[in-house]
This record gives structure tokens, sequence and C-alpha cells, in this order.
């Protein structure tokens, strides 16, 4: 968790914060240390962000859901647009 604050530029106390929040869940390793993923220090870096420009942690943290499962939305709508496309050639315009 140290080395993870430290790469953030952040506290503990905020990963464990966001963690209380739900935003991360991290893995424990065999003796009981936290173990980040890249894509759980990416999520907690967009949420220091929000708080360093004055969003209170709670918001933060559900702004950063919001913008990952638009994302993901996102993803899966062009998805079904490549596959409509593909089955359809003659339509896309």
């Amino acid at each position: 968790m140290g080395r993870a604050a430290e790469m953030l530029g952040t506290t503990q106390g905020f990963l464990r914060a966001i963690g209380e929040a739900r935003l991360i869940t991290p893995l424990r390793s065999a003796g009981g240390h936290r173990r980040y993923s890249r894509y759980q220090l990416r999520i907690a870096a967009r949420a220091r962000e929000l708080v360093d420009q004055g969003t209170p942690i709670e918001a933060a943290c559900r702004i950063v859901i919001l913008e990952d499962q638009l994302e993901e939305a996102q993803r899966i709508n062009a998805e079904y647009r490549r596959a409509a496309e593909s089955a359809n050639p003659t339509s896309a315009a």
C-alpha cells in the first residue's frame, strides 16, 4: 500500500478511503498486504484528480464509477455496430 500511495503521490489513508467507498478492492498477498492492479491504480489516480479539484471523496468515487461504466458501454456499443455492419455490409453508410 505504501508503494502504491507513493506512485500516485497520495497517502495510504486515501487508498483506504477509496477502498472503503468500494471504488477499488485490492487483492491481498499471503502476508495480508494490499496488492493493486494497474487498472486499480489508474482508477485511484482519477479519483485523486477529482478530490484535488475539490470534489468530495464519495462523489469522486461515484463519478469514476460512472465514467468507467460509460466507457464500457461505449466499447460494447462499438462492438455491436461493427458486428451489425459486417453482417449487413450494404446498409452501412
